[in-house]
């Protein structure tokens, strides 16, 4: 099994950061905490508190090109340490210069990602962390480039801490580490494997003192980073004790066998955005179109804090766009001037309106259930009147107009059976019908099917929406 990201990117892209100055000391100096001027389009969008993470190579694309709406963070990739905990140049600094100015100028945050593949070569990085001045070394000169790009945070990017005193050391580094960059309001992730044994070279530890994982689930799986496989490796962690909150799941945006960006796929053909293998060059190559990127990042709303993509070069604009993909599925909507509404739908006896079994599925019924927090009872009140919960509209089954027609999650379409008008009483009335949301029997049971019902207020009819 391939563990690695990109497979050996640096080198497929023929990147030599060795060209850079090395051994140089940074003097740190303390500034005022750097903060987007502006709340992320993506923020007011998504469901509170999920992140859309995007890679930027400093070797490739434009970042006059990217999708800050649809962006929540990016990741500037890579600088490189040295064995005594000094860095490496920064590839491209007016890039990222102007990477960070974009960024913050659409109230998205950019860190630094530090290491990548590197040729498997993790030797500087074994040997800093192994010793406590070199690490203070590179937790020093990590905070003085963070303060003179103005970078809201640092990505470590490690491949990979071993099982044993190299991850004792990794646990180590990152407290000294995240400690120096909480202490100033800034954000501290790393990119770990997507599972295996190696994975234990990232301690338990790590856990609470990171404020999320990018989890690299890509260059596995058979085909590439199938759904299964990809959702296997969230779980991995997860079942290790990694909060949901802080799982981020990576979707790649390349091929494999061979590493074909996603872009030269689409234009090959572009009925390729709806596949998952295509035939490029004479050889079958397997990625992840729309339909799997969407259905991994609903479950991702449902079950974990966001999703991670490598990298933003190889995707396309427009329809075909992954990126737009992911924030679709994710439930983003253009906010209404002020901002957009997310949170629980709360009804009789302070019930939240559910997704059964957090399914984002088209047909799962929605239900009253105890409030527990999660995404499948996280409702946004879109612009359009709908309600949208795991990337999915609060439908009424089959345009139902009658009484006890049941209520289901389905794909967003626009359509009356989807449209929700809230009155002053406290109802909910579907457009379409002229009925009103209705808990059935006038129950408040866990797994009480909603319904539609002539409107009447009662207890099983009034809801709160999110402030």
């Amino acid at each position: 099994m391939q563990w690695t990201r990109l497979g050996k990117r640096l080198s497929a892209a023929g990147i030599a950061l060795a060209t850079v100055a090395t051994g140089v000391t940074v003097a740190v100096t303390t500034t005022a905490t750097a903060a987007p001027a502006a709340t992320s389009a993506a923020v007011a969008a998504l469901p509170p508190g999920f992140k859309s993470v995007g890679y930027m190579p400093s070797w490739s694309g434009n970042v006059n090109s990217i999708q800050y709406s649809k962006l929540t963070h990016i990741n500037y990739a890579f600088v490189l340490p040295n064995s005594n905990g000094t860095l490496q140049g920064i590839p491209d600094p007016n890039k990222l210069r102007s990477l960070v100015s974009l960024g913050h100028n659409n109230g998205v945050r950019v860190s630094l990602a530090v290491g990548g593949w590197n040729d498997g070569n993790d030797s500087a990085f074994e040997q800093l962390a192994s010793n406590a001045g070199s690490r203070t070394t590179f937790v020093n000169a990590l905070i003085g480039v963070v303060n003179e790009y103005n970078l809201d945070g640092i990505d470590m990017d490690w491949e990979y801490p071993d099982p044993g005193q190299s991850g004792a050391n990794f646990t180590a580094l990152m407290r000294q580490l995240g400690d120096a960059l909480h202490s100033r309001g800034k954000l501290l992730t790393a990119a770990v494997v997507s599972g295996g044994g190696t994975a234990n070279g990232v301690e338990p530890a790590v856990f609470g003192i990171v404020d999320w994982l990018n989890i690299m689930a890509y260059d596995g799986g058979s085909p590439h980073a199938n759904y299964d496989w990809s959702i296997q490796s969230a779980n991995f962690w997860k079942g290790r004790g990694l909060p949901a909150s802080k799982t981020v799941l990576g979707v790649p945006f390349y091929s494999r066998p061979v590493y074909v960006p996603y872009s030269q796929i689409v234009a090959a053909d572009p009925a390729n955005a709806n596949r998952d293998c295509a035939n490029i060059s004479g050889g079958t190559q397997c990625y992840n179109g729309i339909p799997t990127i969407k259905r991994k990042t609903q479950w991702a709303v449902a079950n974990a804090g966001g999703i991670m993509n490598w990298e933003l070069s190889q995707d396309t604009t427009g329809a075909t766009s992954l990126l737009s993909a992911i924030f679709d599925a994710a439930g983003g909507t253009t906010p209404p001037p002020g901002g957009s509404r997310s949170g629980p739908i709360t009804g009789i006896a302070g019930k939240c309106v559910d997704v059964a079994g957090a399914s984002s599925a088209n047909g799962t019924a929605v239900q009253i259930y105890t409030c527990n927090g999660t995404g499948a009872q996280t409702w946004t009140v879109g612009t359009d009147n709908t309600l949208r919960a795991l990337g999915k509209c609060m439908d009424v089954a089959g345009a139902g107009t009658a009484n006890g027609t049941v209520i289901q999650l389905w794909d967003c379409n626009g359509t009356g059976a989807q449209s929700w008008q809230a009155n002053g009483d406290g109802t909910l009335r579907n457009t379409a019908s002229g009925r009103c949301l209705d808990a059935t029997g006038n129950s408040s049971a866990d797994g009480t099917r909603l319904q539609i019902w002539d409107c009447f207020a009662s207890a099983n009819q009034v809801w709160r929406l999110p402030a």
